[in-house]
């Protein structure tokens, strides 16, 4: 693709990088084939080289977004399909996030929508706020039908019915190996997890050190930053960003990490491109170390001995997050450790597209979201699954809120097979318990 850039626009690393990025493009049009919501919308626009296109001009001639730029941005799920099936390697991660950062800096939106954004990116990194939200949304389902705003109603119905107790494990400590040492690693405990489902933190810590590992938890770590990221407040998850790097990196130099465990995907993702987000930043040499050592939880397990043929006679639907199979193009390895240990695996149809959580989305794009919700869970049951194991969070609870099957990540059905408790998400009355809000 052509650019005219100016040498002064030049001068700017994002414009330089973004430049690259765009004449990388050929217009070949392959992306459109395996993009959720031009498949939903049928829309050129809505799709990866239609979004490209508008970016182009934007960047290009420095002018203030306009609404309909800026909407079919936003509609974009940051699913990354698209950098999977494009044969000329373009880096659209990057692009569409610079994209967002300059409309967030560029663009008024109208009150409704900054007053949501605003919201998002005040509750949804801290659990203690997360957990608030959640009990006032808890309240609020009686009255959601009465509520005009659509993502305002997403937000309410969104929410589990019963919140997990606090989690004492994901408080700053260390967890020793139960066999022999073979790494020390570092289990980053996430945000919006801790309030929704403490149970993947706790069978990680268990899994992994069955297997070998000391498993330390970090003082100083939250947020990755993704969700403030992918909402183009680039201060925002800069700031939390930074303060996971140095917490890592404290433990990096004090006791050494063979890896950094993300159970997460979404978080992965971010968190493998921090060298990127650092770049020329006083703490890039820092962020390159943190993302090097950076390792999905599968990524982890492949690299110990799991054992094998432990697990119950269970038909297990293996739901690819995107953030996994095309943010960090890990495709084969979860289902592969499904299998070893016992269980039968299945994949539905069209397991490239997206489930439709894709961090906010599923609040800001209800609509569509919803759409694509409909779409995975149907060719999920096509499949006559026992259960559903996914890798990420937002993907369990986008999916769970409709699936007529327990939805679990897959490392609780490792730590079953391995000598675990049955995953409570198994059993569909689940007991119900005092739920302690405030840690």
């Amino acid at each position: 693709m052509r650019t005219e850039f100016t040498e002064a626009q030049l001068q700017d690393p994002a414009i330089q990088h973004s430049n690259k990025i765009l004449r990388s493009c050929v217009h070949c049009g392959f992306c459109t084939a395996t993009c959720p919501t031009y498949q939903v919308l049928g829309d050129e626009l809505d799709s990866p080289r239609g979004r490209i296109y508008l970016i182009k001009d934007m960047l290009e001639t420095g002018r203030m977004p306009d609404a309909k730029t800026v909407g079919h941005i936003d509609r974009c799920l940051s699913c990354l399909a698209c950098m999977s099936t494009c044969p000329s390697g373009v880096h659209y991660m990057h692009l569409v996030d610079h994209a967002r950062n300059y409309i967030e800096e560029n663009y008024k939106r109208p009150i409704g929508e900054r007053l949501l954004r605003w919201v998002l990116a005040r509750i949804l990194p801290y659990p203690t706020r997360f957990r608030l939200a959640l009990l006032g949304a808890k309240i609020a389902r009686p009255f959601v039908k009465l509520i005009p705003d659509k993502r305002l109603r997403a937000m309410i119905e969104m929410a589990p019915k019963q919140v997990p107790p606090v989690s004492r494990n994901d408080d700053p400590q260390s967890f020793g190996p139960l066999s022999e040492r073979k790494m020390r690693v570092a289990l980053m405990t996430g945000c919006a997890q801790r309030a929704l489902d403490t149970d993947i933190n706790d069978a990680t810590i268990r899994l992994l050190t069955r297997l070998g590992c000391e498993v330390v938890i970090p003082d100083g770590q939250g947020c990755c930053g993704a969700l403030t990221h992918h909402m183009g407040k680039q201060n925002e998850s800069h700031a939390t960003a930074e303060r996971n790097i140095k917490a890592w990196c404290t433990e990096i130099d004090d006791g050494g990490l063979d890896a950094i465990v993300i159970n997460t995907s979404g978080c992965g993702t971010t968190v493998k491109d921090y060298g990127h987000m650092f770049a020329g930043h006083a703490l890039e040499a820092d962020a390159k170390r943190v993302s090097r050592i950076a390792k999905d939880v599968s990524e982890v397990l492949k690299a110990l001995d799991l054992p094998q043929g432990g697990a119950p006679e269970l038909v297990v639907a293996y739901h690819a997050a995107c953030s996994l199979q095309h943010g960090q193009q890990i495709k084969s390895a979860p289902k592969d450790l499904l299998r070893t240990a016992g269980f039968t695996v299945v994949e539905p149809k069209d397991s490239h597209l997206c489930c439709g959580s894709a961090g906010t989305y599923n609040l800001m794009q209800p609509e569509i979201s919803s759409e694509l919700k409909d779409r995975k869970v149907q060719t999920l049951m096509e499949k006559q699954p026992d259960v559903i194991a996914a890798g990420n969070i937002g993907c369990m609870m986008q999916i769970g809120s409709s699936a007529p099957v327990p939805v679990v990540h897959t490392v609780e059905l490792l730590d079953w097979a391995t000598g675990g408790p049955r995953p409570a998400k198994m059993d569909c009355a689940r007991e119900k318990r005092e739920i302690p809000i405030l840690r």
